[in-house]
């Protein structure tokens, strides 16, 4: 049967192939009925490695894991890197596939911003562990880096060491995870088969790999919410491609002559769109002729200002307060409750090519907005086709992890917190896979790279047999703003109330529990963020507040 490897050349051996058969020992301490398919743990609350492992059998060290096979770990960005470091120091065998051409690659395409959260919450411990030794020098942990330094001072250093070189294939494109010789719908003996990656180099070459177990760390970058109602794309979306830049253009840099003099329309209320309208602002003052509009569908953008001065981030908190100047200063014109309709693209063979026109309702009727390019700052979904024929448990609404999603679901969690979670919480029926990193969240915005830390040091300690490690999670998050019906900014419709923390903080544990709770203040002073090139003004995270409290500030 093919492997669906290029005819044209042989298959390509399978990184970690099965290279014999188990020894029959009859028994082994630990486990009953050693290397046969009935082995169990004589503890049940042990794996057959932590078991075998902790009786010193010596099977252990004829298979690494499953008959030798590695760790395939998809994505190459800070998790990714992350889940080596971690697998390295377990001693776990492994290989990272990253489809860009270098690691940190969707990161190098916003470079030119910075982050909100300084180093300290930016690097991973097990990382800067295998760093050191070599000379690594760790950067100002009070400093915030653009995206550009985050690849050029940590990821590619780390790429380096000793213990990951070699074992990152860059220009490798994951298509599809499924179980080697079955299908999603077999359920006998499934787990007996491996893991098989389908893959696609920059050759055009595919080749199927088998694992032990598969983390996928591929983030959502590059799969963007559509412009559209009710989740759909909106009517000529797809014509009007060439019009739509991507949620972070280096306005000030690679990308000005794109916006310089011209029109632009941005659409969303997240902290990309926060970043893009600032530095268009700053263009217009420098390029007549620019134009800057920003369209959103809630009636008021107060969630996006944010807590201003007592946002624990302050970066962050300093975007929405500049970016609210510029909004009354008229440098921005804002349309709300704003729900786009449909495209219309100038007709072929009419000489000019642009601009679009944005149809969009408004309770005030039908209105249409002129633009040379239109920036979709609307957030991102996570690619789950190449995941089709894998058994996976996701919320219907965020997909992310069925256990993870209450913590993080942006319906009820109006905290930018979440508690720790781990190798349970992420674990799904397809017995070795794991989705983490910012993939996990599914379409929730709220993900911080420290909490993807935690998430594979969790996931690295269960496959190396250490469960109480496993089990054993914690998070030292940044303050993460106030709660969200109590902005520090003004922009509140009528009868809303000031004060407090308000029902929304109700789905949060006690706040003397959770120390960093976004109800509580933050001890950082506010630093001034400036805009421009390559500084920008942080990274959009996604939104600082759940959603919980629009329905409060009558918010649609």
């Amino acid at each position: 049967m093919s492997t669906g490897t290029d005819r044209d050349e042989p298959a390509a051996p399978a990184v970690g192939q099965d290279t014999g058969q188990h020894t029959q020992s009859g028994s082994c301490c630990g486990v009953s009925a050693c290397c046969t398919d009935a082995e169990q743990p004589v503890d049940p609350g042990a794996t057959l490695l932590q078991a075998k492992t902790e009786a010193g059998c010596g099977c252990v060290a004829d298979h690494d894991g499953e008959d030798g096979l590695p760790v395939l770990v998809i994505g190459a960005g800070p998790v990714g890197l992350a889940t080596a470091a971690h697998l390295a120091e377990r001693g776990l065998d492994f290989r990272v596939l990253e489809a860009g051409p270098e690691v940190g690659a969707a990161i190098s395409e916003w470079g030119h911003v910075r982050l909100f959260s300084p180093w300290r919450y930016n690097t991973d411990a097990a990382a800067r562990r295998l760093l050191e030794p070599t000379g690594w020098t760790a950067p100002d942990p009070d400093h915030l880096p653009t995206g550009a330094e985050l690849v050029r001072d940590y990821l590619v250093p780390l790429a380096g060491v000793p213990e990951l070189a070699g074992r990152i294939h860059t220009g490798t494109r994951v298509v599809a995870v499924t179980r080697q010789g079955v299908d999603a719908t077999r359920t006998v003996d499934r787990d007996e088969h491996p893991l098989l990656v389908r893959t696609i180099d920059a050759a055009g070459t595919v080749r199927d790999l088998t694992a032990r177990a598969v983390i996928d760390a591929s983030g959502t970058w590059g799969h963007r919410n559509p412009l559209g109602h009710s989740g759909l794309p909106a009517i000529g979306e797809d014509q009007a491609a060439p019009y739509l830049a991507g949620p972070l253009p280096d306005v000030l840099g690679r990308d000005r002559d794109r916006f310089a003099g011209r029109r632009t329309l941005v659409v969303g209320m997240g902290h990309s769109a926060a970043n893009t309208l600032l530095a268009l602002a700053e263009l217009a003052e420098q390029a007549p002729g620019t134009r800057v509009s920003w369209a959103v569908r809630s009636a008021s953008v107060a969630r996006l200002y944010g807590g201003g001065d007592a946002d624990g981030l302050p970066a962050r908190g300093a975007l929405g307060t500049r970016l609210k100047q510029a909004v009354e200063a008229g440098s921005i014109d804002l349309v709300r409750s704003f729900t786009i309709t449909r495209f219309t693209v100038p007709e072929a063979g009419s000489g000019e090519p642009g601009p679009v026109t944005v149809t969009g309702d408004t309770p005030g009727g039908e209105r249409a907005i002129a633009a040379d390019t239109v920036v979709a700052a609307t957030g991102f979904r996570p690619d789950l086709d190449m995941l089709r024929e894998i058994r996976l448990d996701l919320d219907p609404a965020t997909e992310a992890p069925a256990k993870l999603a209450p913590m993080i679901d942006p319906n009820f969690h109006s905290c930018g917190t979440v508690p720790p979670h781990g190798e349970r919480d992420l674990a799904h029926p397809e017995t070795g896979f794991y989705l983490a990193g910012m993939k996990s969240y599914g379409r929730a915005p709220t993900f911080l790279m420290a909490t993807g830390y935690e998430q594979v040091r969790s996931i690295a300690a269960a496959l190396a047999g250490d469960r109480e490690a496993a089990d054993t999670v914690q998070l030292d998050l940044p303050e993460t703003g106030v709660c969200s019906t109590d902005p520090v900014t003004e922009d509140r419709l009528p009868g809303a109330e000031a004060g407090g923390c308000g029902t929304s903080c109700a789905t949060e544990p006690a706040v003397e529990e959770n120390p960093a709770s976004c109800c509580g203040t933050s001890d950082q002073a506010p630093q001034p963020v400036t805009v421009g090139a390559p500084a920008g003004v942080g990274f959009a995270t996604g939104r600082v507040h759940g959603r919980s409290g629009d329905v409060e500030r009558g918010e649609g």
